[in-house]
């Protein structure tokens, strides 16, 4: 009796190579696999939407960083204004409803007007403080200070502009010309113009860009984008072939221009029609002892010198007092010592 394997009874039914027949069998199978492999990392939605939440996730934990290191930042500041408030450096008075006292202004170690703006408005007069370079006010104010110090001819505007050159805007851009800072620097108003930082670039092709990189203060950056697109629909502005938000945590708006338009005369159409350059109106009234009065740069830095100074001087004696009254039970322990064998 012949004994035959599977391989040899299927060579002598069918006539097939069982040796090449089980390589591409498992060629194939290996194919499909590998075919189903791709199809679940490629098309699968459950796939999909998980790498969606993890991008997600990391969006949500970028936003988070980003939050707690301007918070960290923020408390430095929040520190700065409201050191030895505790100290009865500043007026208190009862707030709007007369429950609770408040301070009738912060024991500020900054002059926090120049620094961080303001802007409100009352009846009959309003206000409109722009941001400054910190380490420049602060340079300033020291400039006052030796000034002061050692009797020397009275600083003036033009003096402290040596050290504040102008105001510094948290958004960017590019102050144009220089007449309305100085108006605002010498008199407390003034009318300052802001202009977008863009660069044009060329393309291999030939082709022209401009790069939006920064923005004027107070220009909302998707409005700005909508309104561009308004002028291109309405054929108000001619020569962009389309136009790309690609901001993250910086400002990147990209505009293509057509292969026939000049990137430098579409720039200065759009400085002319959007907010790509717009004004910041300088108005700095400030209430001086609760009365409201127009301050130019000398008076905001003597007004912030003299409420330091007051500051200082009622945490001294504060300080005093404390110190005497300490003073005042150790001596007495020292009494009880020496006594109490009697």
């Amino acid at each position: 009796m012949i004994l035959l394997t599977a391989g040899e009874t299927y060579e002598r039914m069918f006539g097939i190579d069982w040796q090449l027949l089980s390589d591409a069998t498992l060629t194939l199978i290996a194919v499909f696999v590998l075919f189903g492999v791709m199809s679940y990392f490629l098309f699968n939605p459950a796939r999909k939407m998980l790498s969606d939440r993890q991008a997600k996730i990391k969006g949500e934990l970028d936003e988070a960083r980003d939050n707690m290191e301007e918070a960290r930042r923020l408390r430095e500041e929040y520190e700065a204004k409201l050191r030895d408030i505790d100290k009865d450096t500043v007026d208190m008075q009862l707030n709007f409803d007369d429950t609770l006292r408040e301070p009738a202004v912060l024991p500020c170690r900054f002059p926090n007007l120049l620094v961080n703006g303001a802007t409100g408005i009352a009846v009959g007069m309003a206000t409109n403080m722009a941001t400054h370079n910190l380490g420049e006010v602060i340079d300033g104010c020291l400039a006052f200070v030796r000034n002061r110090k050692e009797k020397l001819q009275d600083i003036t505007v033009a003096d402290l502009m040596e050290y504040i050159k102008a105001p510094d805007f948290p958004t960017g851009g590019t102050i144009y010309g220089y007449q309305g800072v100085k108006d605002a620097f010498e008199t407390g108003k003034g009318r300052i113009v802001i202009r977008s930082n863009a660069d044009i670039e060329t393309e291999d092709n030939g082709r022209e860009k401009i790069i939006i990189t920064e923005l004027p203060f107070g220009v909302v950056k998707a409005d700005l984008v909508k309104k561009i697109g308004d002028l291109v629909s309405e054929k108000k502005i001619e020569g962009i072939s389309d136009i790309s938000d690609l901001s993250t945590r910086d400002i990147r708006i990209v505009i293509d221009i057509k292969r026939d338009a000049n990137a430098q005369v579409v720039l200065n159409k759009l400085y002319k029609f959007t907010e790509l350059q717009s004004s910041f109106s300088v108005n700095n009234i400030a209430l001086v002892h609760g009365r409201p009065m127009l301050l130019n740069l000398k008076d905001l830095i003597q007004n912030f010198i003299d409420h330091r100074m007051d500051v200082v001087t009622r945490r001294t004696r504060y300080e005093l007092k404390k110190a005497e009254e300490r003073a005042h039970i150790l001596e007495g322990l020292i009494i009880a010592v020496d006594n109490i064998d009697e």
